[in-house]
């Protein structure tokens, strides 16, 4: 599922600015649909702009029925009514996602014989200290079984002694969901830190849910600013 609002707070109709002769939420599309993983990729969108398009383009779109906060709560009510067991999160400006990448997160579902991930997201390690500080890079804190034990905009850890050994990550938003977690989350309030972050992510952890992080080296390029575009330009050629 790509969760595709026309809207953005940050870089309006971001999703169909021009990346190198297509929108970007048409090349995301087709990077995810290139993996070969899954069963179906479904563009879910408020926006009948970003339907027509994908529909043009001989792919599978779906419009949302209500407003949504979050992602997260936009295919929740996508999935409500399919026949599935685990549905990915790609968001629809990450146009360089890669096949290992959601290959790995997927891996984590088949691996949990326990049945304690409730959902499982990526993570990548980040050393450049303006990147740390900056609060549009979400960063978060694993124990040591690479469960989540918290996102933030802020520093984490705080880097009192910066020689201690700490790996700083930031997170992907990339996630792959148990059914039954994103049923819950759509009935789950949205509580004081996940308003005061702005991380939907904080949601699942507030309530006691469990996030499994998958490591991942490919970077890419998140399309959230003009300037984010400018460089995924330069890297599409």
């Amino acid at each position: 599922m790509i969760p595709a609002r026309y809207q953005a707070s940050r870089f309006p109709a971001k999703l169909m600015q021009d990346l190198n002769g297509k929108p970007v939420i048409l090349r995301t599309y087709e990077a995810v649909m290139k993996t070969g993983l899954f069963d179906d990729v479904v563009v879910v969108t408020d926006s009948p702009v970003i339907y027509d398009l994908i529909r043009e383009n001989n792919g599978n779109a779906m419009m949302s029925k209500n407003q949504h906060e979050s992602g997260s709560d936009r295919i929740a009510e996508a999935v409500e009514d399919l026949d599935v067991d685990i549905a990915i999160n790609v968001q629809g400006d990450e146009p360089f996602i890669d096949h290992v990448s959601l290959e790995r997160i997927i891996k984590v579902f088949y691996e949990d014989e326990a049945g304690e991930i409730d959902l499982a997201s990526l993570m990548t390690p980040i050393t450049d200290w303006e990147e740390i500080n900056n609060p549009n890079t979400v960063k978060v804190i694993v124990d040591h079984r690479n469960f989540a034990l918290y996102f933030s905009r802020s520093p984490i850890p705080f880097p009192r002694d910066k020689n201690a050994g700490a790996t700083y990550y930031k997170h992907k938003g990339i996630y792959a969901f148990r059914k039954r977690a994103l049923a819950d989350f759509k009935q789950l309030l949205m509580r004081p830190l996940e308003a005061t972050e702005k991380i939907e992510a904080i949601r699942f952890l507030e309530y006691g849910k469990k996030i499994k992080m998958v490591e991942t080296h490919v970077t890419g390029i998140e399309i959230d600013t003009p300037e984010d575009l400018e460089r995924a330009k330069k890297a599409w050629k």
